[in-house]
């Protein structure tokens, strides 16, 4: 555990030095980049630990991105909005998890696939207090200059990725980890050996909502504006499976990889194949999950 904090360590001080380029194309996707870090780490608690296919992070990223939109439009300070947002997503994951966990495999997946939708719904009926179908627009901060705003939301995500990663190394090495893990490997065994896995699996359900709610609330800030088909696209769920497989699922370091090569992918195929870039970011991702089926991290296992 020392010896992958001291590496995270290091990895974050490097991702923090990225301003220092000067270019705001580099500072927007370091932040996108984050994000997408967030998201993935998010999912590996449910899906890399557990086993669990969720698709209820595109559920949590609007969640979280209308609290804290919601809060400030009432005049809450934009931090505490986004902490606000956090603890909505937490209580919200607490009693979804609750609900859905009971189910297992397609079932579930089917079940978290559709909560986005409903979430969209309701959103788009509140439309005083969200803007409905209108979207909602954020106030924008008080900082120096456009480059001291795209810097501020940059370390605000970094340091968001940073607590997710430490959550998630912390819960890897504890007794969390292993009933996860039990469960992962066979459920029922590990009902039968005392394993609290309704317990595990709700807990693992609400770290992987509570920082993608955050996510949502600084993503929302960043933008100013936000509409219900932008914060509860289906693809900010798909992206985070994706990234995961990418990387590892239920390794360390692989959902950071993962979504640095996921959007190291996205930015080349959209520079290149404007026209037909979803079919090829389809084709590239499907290819690498074919031939490098548990991810990036098996690459470092194959050459140790």
């Amino acid at each position: 555990m020392k010896r992958d904090a001291l590496r995270a360590v290091a990895m974050f001080v490097l991702i923090a030095l990225l301003p220092l380029a000067g270019d705001s194309y580099w500072l927007r996707l370091g932040t996108t980049m984050l994000m997408y870090g967030v998201l993935a780490i998010s999912w590996n608690f449910i899906g890399g630990m557990a086993g669990y296919p969720s698709f209820a992070s595109a559920a949590f990223f609007g969640l979280g991105a209308y609290a804290g939109a919601v809060a400030q439009k009432l005049g809450a300070p934009m931090g505490f909005a986004w902490a606000l947002a956090g603890a909505a997503a937490l209580v919200f994951a607490a009693a979804l998890g609750v609900a859905l966990l009971r189910l297992r495999g397609h079932y579930f997946a089917i079940a978290s696939l559709v909560v986005a939708e409903v979430l969209r719904e309701l959103v788009n009926a509140a439309t005083d207090l969200t803007g409905g179908g209108m979207g909602l627009n954020l106030p924008i901060p008080r900082l120096a200059s456009i480059e001291g705003q795209a810097m501020f939301f940059f370390y605000a995500m970094l340091a968001l990725a940073a607590l997710a990663f430490a959550a998630m190394l912390a819960a890897m090495h504890s007794r969390l980890g292993f009933g996860l893990r039990c469960i992962q490997q066979n459920e029922s065994a590990a009902d039968m050996l005392g394993v609290n896995t309704t317990l595990y699996k709700v807990a693992a359900f609400m770290l992987s909502g509570v920082f993608v709610g955050v996510a949502g609330a600084i993503y929302a800030s960043w933008v100013h504006y936000i509409e219900p088909p932008d914060v509860f696209d289906v693809l900010y769920s798909v992206k985070a499976i994706v990234m995961v497989l990418i990387g590892g699922a239920g390794s360390v370091f692989g959902p950071l990889f993962g979504a640095a090569l996921f959007l190291s992918l996205e930015e080349l195929v959209w520079r290149n194949y404007l026209q037909v870039h979803t079919g090829v970011l389809g084709l590239l991702i499907v290819l690498l999950v074919l031939f490098l089926p548990k991810g990036l991290i098996s690459l470092r296992r194959r050459t140790a």
